[in-house]
């Protein structure tokens, strides 16, 4: 008997229908990609990789009620709507997500008017939050303050997705938005979250280290916010794909905050979405033009997708806003009129002034080059190469390496375990792979050689001394988390432990034993880095050419996690090759607004 070893095949062959066999083979494909569906023409690129041979009869799929149903309430395997083959969970996914984001947006449409009548009472609180002046050589659509206007959309909005780059501002627009909430409503409840541990308490320091001129007592409230990964907000339940916080068991909050959005799953947000309980709010932060979940799914850049430009008002939402905002250089403009209304028009803030790189070498201009694809700046920088904040090393030089991993240097050495943990994520070997020379786990070894050569440190057991741990699994009962970074050490018994730094950013340790699925990580893939910021990152991209995973969103989610400095090992055609690729994961949710 012959045995098929691609498991596509065994699960198209599952259904023994020569018909469905193809598409079905596809779509497990794809969705292992991180696409959520197919689209019924979409067979033809694929027909050299199909095991099965043409014609293929995608009007057919609409004549097997046996496996394809047609409506949401279908109970079948597979689910066909608008052309996209869907299987029946995937669907009803997106589907949960299209009706939680109609929920509140009709919940919103009651109270609004009295949202807007309060703000107008804090009006003096609203003006002193407006302390970033415009700078007079900025373009005029930089010097609108993007950021007050996605606050006060999220005091209006039930809904409501703030986006932008690094340095664009996305934790001080929350910090304004939840300082009018609380002198609104001093009673309301709020929680932070993100997919990570990391994210989640990078945004809650972030909060509390404001520098808006805010009293004491709402930095009070922003003090006692404690940061959760989404999974805890939820409270996830071991061994289960469902959570405790659900539609019969909604969250016992009024504002939900969640940032690093662009990292949750398909299955993630419909269930995130689900909990809410009735009249909350939702802020999801994000850059849209980050890296999509690891899992399918990629729904926070799809709802931007919604919109052909953000930014867009009704004259009246215009209007009202613009009574808000002090300087009237910083009011939005008539250029961003648009009389054309979608269910998310007023609900999407893109944030487009980036303080971080304004003036500081080249970071921002090389990100930007990135993302545009744009091959004679890209060319530029690789032939100048003069400019410590970004450097190309087309050689990959091994000396290069080194010189960089001689940072570890200064939390090795640092006796304090929790100053050590910070001066562990100062820097970051990155890579876009596991497997191979220039994958995650020849980096690891690599730096692990030289810094036991350097006698830095002694690689003897799995849980050697300054080993960094990055945890791959959740580990609700040790309060540890997917992405959650530690550092071995001796504790004061001389027992090994692995401290972590909780929300309140004091150490706490665990015994190595229960660490089952852990990682060394000197180096980490650029995925699991999403959430993070270092003030020096070093990117290693493999060199074999035709590579799917090196896309310019990759590339760009690294280069953006470095405050001041970005070091790529890539040969330059490997470079422009990844600035070329992009991520389009198919998904059925920019065409689906109209049944809202």
């Amino acid at each position: 008997m012959q045995t098929i070893l691609d498991v596509h095949r065994q699960f198209a062959d599952l259904f023994k229908n020569e018909t469905l066999a193809p598409y079905a083979w596809l779509l497990s494909k794809r969705m292992q990609e991180g696409h959520i569906c197919i689209h019924q023409n979409d067979l033809t690129p694929f027909v050299p990789e199909l095991p099965y041979k043409p014609p293929f009869h995608p009007e057919q799929l609409q004549k097997l009620p046996a496996f394809i149903g047609t409506g949401p309430d279908a109970v079948k395997p597979f689910i066909l709507h608008k052309k996209r083959l869907y299987l029946h969970r995937y669907f009803q996914y997106e589907t949960q997500i299209l009706q939680s984001i109609s929920r509140l947006l009709e919940q919103e449409t009651a109270v609004l008017e009295s949202r807007m009548e309060a703000c107008l009472r804090i009006l003096p609180l609203m003006k002193t939050l407006q302390t970033d002046k415009p700078d007079s050589d900025l373009p005029p659509h930089e010097k609108i303050d993007w950021q007050t206007v996605g606050a006060i959309l999220g005091v209006l909005h039930n809904f409501t997705i703030i986006t932008g780059g690094p340095g664009t501002g996305k934790t001080t627009t929350v910090a304004k938005l939840l300082a009018l909430l609380y002198s609104i409503d001093p009673d309301c409840n709020v929680a932070l979250a993100a997919p990570t541990g990391k994210a989640a308490m990078r945004m809650a320091e972030s909060l509390k280290q404001t520098w808006l001129p805010l009293d004491q007592t709402i930095k009070e409230k922003f003090s006692s916010l404690h940061p959760n990964t989404i999974h805890r907000l939820l409270k996830y339940i071991p061994d289960s794909v469902t959570f405790r916080h659900n539609r019969s068991n909604p969250l016992p909050y009024d504002v939900v905050v969640v940032d690093e959005a662009s990292m949750i799953d398909v299955a993630l947000m419909a269930k995130l979405l689900e909990a809410l309980g009735p009249n909350a709010r939702i802020i999801l932060l994000g850059d849209k033009n980050q890296l999509a979940s690891v899992e399918a799914g990629s729904m926070f850049g799809d709802l931007c997708k919604t919109l052909e430009n953000t930014n867009r008002f009704q004259s009246q939402t215009r209007s009202f806003i613009n009574k808000l905002i002090a300087t009237p250089e910083q009011q939005i403009t008539e250029d961003f009129i648009d009389p054309v209304k979608h269910p998310l028009s007023e609900h999407i803030t893109e944030l487009v002034r980036s303080r971080r790189f304004e003036g500081k070498g080249l970071i921002g201009k090389f990100s930007k080059a990135i993302l545009l694809n744009a091959e004679e700046e890209l060319n530029k920088m690789i032939a100048t190469n003069d400019d410590p904040a970004v450097q190309i090393d087309v050689r990959s030089e091994p000396k290069i390496l080194e010189s960089f991993i001689e940072g570890y240097r200064d939390y090795i050495l640092e006796a304090d375990i929790a100053q050590a943990l910070k001066n562990m994520n100062k820097l970051k070997v990155l890579c876009a792979v596991r497997e191979g020379e220039h994958g995650l786990y020849a980096l690891n070894r690599k730096i692990e050689h030289y810094l036991q050569k350097q006698k830095l440190i002694q690689v003897d057991s799995d849980f050697y001394e300054n080993r960094p741990v990055l945890v791959t699994r959740n580990y609700p009962d040790l309060k540890l988390f997917n992405g959650d970074i530690g550092i071995v050490r001796k504790d004061e018994n001389g027992s090994i432990r692995v401290w972590f730094e909780d929300s309140e950013q004091k150490v706490r340790s665990v015994m190595p034993g229960y660490l089952t699925d852990a990682e060394t990580v000197f180096a980490m893939t650029i995925h699991k880095s999403q959430g993070s910021e270092y003030n020096s990152v070093l990117i290693v991209l493999p060199q074999n050419t035709g590579n799917a995973l090196l896309t310019r969103e990759l590339l760009y989610t690294a280069v953006t996690r470095a405050r001041n400095q970005v070091i790529v090992q890539a040969p330059e055609n490997i470079l422009l090759e990844t600035a070329k690729g992009s991520v389009k994961r198919a998904s059925g949710i920019v065409d689906r607004f109209d049944e809202i």
